[in-house]
């Protein structure tokens, strides 16, 4: 028997909804894994890329630009498939973490580089006018105020995360996606499962989003980016 709800069917959703259980916590899960992972990783290219030596600076460099300039889909399939030519075949979901966080670390990176760049550099000097070498300078220093800066940026990275993830569908991922192409061929009802999908996304994005300005509010610092 068909529900109805606004004269929409939604039976295709309620008929199905713990599918959507699982679809949501792989969904959650390769956005937190690729979260982090992009996060670890974009922090040691952001700080290559600001780095004086051109032996750091250079491939670091390469790395963002070659991440950013090709299609996070094909990346995917290069995870997935195309390391399989060379004997190493890793599972849909590892893949799909893999591939979001790379290219999620790509776009961090540049945050994280745009966060030091922004902090004035009599700081660096004053650190080392009391006898900081460069690297104790940029760890007690540029980077805890650098962190503060980049969190709004971060907040909007994490965002989009979430509905990169998305793409894990083409490699077979049970994510949101999947679930909801999957039961738009069984129950041809595009606009209410595709609706409804639409919908988890919003509610993730909007979590995340909030969770992010209680920390940036937490966090800020006085004087930055305040009114007179």
């Amino acid at each position: 028997m068909a529900d109805y709800l606004f004269g929409m069917d939604i039976s295709p959703i309620t008929q199905n909804i713990h599918l959507f259980y699982s679809a949501i916590l792989l969904t959650v899960l390769i956005s937190l894994v690729a979260i982090v992972l992009g996060f670890a990783l974009g922090m040691l290219v952001g700080l290559a890329r600001s780095s004086r030596s051109r032996l750091i600076r250079y491939p670091a460099t390469a790395y963002v630009d070659v991440i950013r300039g090709t299609p996070l889909l094909v990346q995917l399939f290069l995870w997935y498939f195309g390391l399989s030519v060379i004997g190493i075949n890793i599972d849909p979901l590892p893949a799909a973490m893999l591939a979001v966080g790379f290219h999620s670390s790509a776009y961090q990176a540049e945050i994280v580089r745009g966060g030091i760049q922004s902090i004035p550099k009599g700081q660096t000097e004053a650190a080392r006018a009391v006898g900081m070498t460069h690297l104790q300078s940029m760890r007690f220093v540029i980077l805890p105020q650098a962190l503060r800066l980049i969190l709004p940026p971060l907040s909007n990275e994490f965002v989009i995360v979430i509905k990169d993830s998305s793409l894990a569908y083409a490699i077979s991922v049970a994510e949101i996606t999947l679930v909801s192409y999957q039961l738009n061929a069984r129950y041809y009802e595009p606009f209410t499962v595709f609706l409804f999908a639409a919908l988890l996304y919003l509610i993730l994005t909007y979590v995340t989003s909030t969770l992010m300005r209680t920390l940036e509010r937490r966090v800020r610092i006085p004087g930055y980016g305040e009114q007179e």
